[in-house]
């Protein structure tokens, strides 16, 4: 197979995180597949396993507000400056959380489904509920805590208080979804900054006009292709939507559409120089699961064309929900949520969204609420075969 097609396909299959997905497989060719796995930097947190063809897979996908690349050396300040990256509070959150299922079997529709950063869910670190955006942190900081104790420092404290940290996530999503994570990928802000330069940009549309000075958008009504911190801002943006955290999952998604129409057009994937980037983009800012065989993952997602990847969102209830410690949150159900997965993960073919119902708290509860609220749980279905317009 040409190298050209190799990598096409191998990118197809994971592009369904707006921050990851056109990275993990860039180099399928035997050649550039011997250059990542010396160079990238892998993890641990997943039990090592190979993605055997004509097995199905479900990997976690993760997009990290980190001021670091990928072994932990500082992003330049000019840099996070242009990104609207803010203050470094010393916390690892995760803005984005997509779990993608890959089928075993051709003519099988690939799944992408979001997870919302706010989402208000039991952590499994037994801490209790907090949204799940903090679970990485969270595991991070008590590991960091012991290892001190024990007198680990520098670059060994980091590398092993972010291993705890994404551990802590999997098993949080593992247990609000009812899904055992295969595969993990993560890349940060920087990450994702240079990827899209790397391709020249991506295409978007909006409904309308958006100017926000918080993540620093400012692009007219339209289709139009964004580039590097402007297509950061693009699927950063939260303040002044409607929908807040639910609105810019629909940003991701559609991003990710565009983002898949960029990779399939016409000589993207074909010129020696933008590999070379994408390499690049790959090694400094891109972790992946030690098991994860980029070469095999790739094959499997090659019989994946656009329009066979669909994404849906996870069933919500309340938008605005009042939390004792985490200010507002996006209210959960975790059975529906395992309910929701566990169909759209087994289907044959693309199946509606159910209409979610919000989960009614316990009596007496500090997070309880005087009546239901209509879900925001986006009920428009995105592919990857069109660029769709988002507000």
């Amino acid at each position: 197979m040409k190298i050209a097609a190799l990598v096409r396909a191998g990118v197809r299959g994971v592009v369904a995180l707006a921050s990851v997905g056109a990275l993990v497989a860039t180099g399928v060719a035997w050649s550039v597949q011997q250059h990542v796995s010396t160079t990238i930097v892998t993890s641990n947190a997943v039990t090592p396993h190979p993605v055997l063809i004509g097995q199905a897979f479900t990997a976690l996908l993760v997009g990290l507000d980190a001021r670091t690349d990928a072994n932990g050396n500082p992003l330049p300040p000019a840099l996070l400056d242009a990104i609207h990256a803010g203050p470094d509070e010393g916390q690892l959150h995760t803005d984005t959380i997509i779990l993608l299922h890959v089928p075993a079997l051709p003519g099988q529709p690939a799944v992408a489904i979001s997870i919302p950063r706010d989402s208000y869910v039991p952590l499994a670190d037994g801490s209790g509920k907090h949204k799940i955006n903090s679970a990485y942190n969270r595991g991070l900081v008590a590991a960091e805590k012991d290892l001190k104790a024990q007198g680990v420092s520098g670059p060994e404290l980091d590398r092993r208080g972010r291993e705890a940290g994404r551990s802590a996530l999997i098993a949080t999503v593992e247990s609000l979804t009812g899904t055992a994570i295969d595969h993990y990928g993560e890349i940060n802000l920087a990450g994702f900054v240079e990827l899209t330069d790397a391709l020249g940009g991506v295409p978007v549309c909006l409904n309308k006009p958006v100017r926000d000075s918080y993540s620093g958008l400012d692009l007219p009504a339209g289709y139009q292709t964004v580039t590097g911190q402007v297509a950061l801002a693009f699927v950063r943006q939260r303040h002044g939507l409607d929908g807040g955290d639910l609105d810019r999952i629909a940003r991701q998604q559609a991003f990710i559409a565009g983002l898949t129409q960029r990779l399939q057009s016409e000589g993207t994937l074909t010129d020696p120089a933008t590999l070379s980037q994408l390499l690049g983009v790959v090694t400094r800012h891109v972790v992946i699961d030690k098991g994860w065989d980029l070469q095999q993952a790739a094959t499997q997602a090659s019989r994946i064309a656009g329009a066979d990847l669909s994404f849906r969102t996870i069933p919500t209830g309340r938008p605005d929900l009042q939390t004792p410690a985490d200010g507002l949150a996006v209210q959960v159900d975790p059975a529906a949520v395992r309910a929701f997965v566990t169909e759209q993960f087994s289907a044959s073919t693309p199946a509606s969204s159910p209409t979610p119902t919000a989960p009614t708290a316990p009596s007496g509860s500090a997070t309880a609420t005087p009546s239901p609220a209509p879900s925001a749980t986006p009920t428009k279905v995105i592919t990857a075969g069109g660029v769709p317009c988002v507000n």
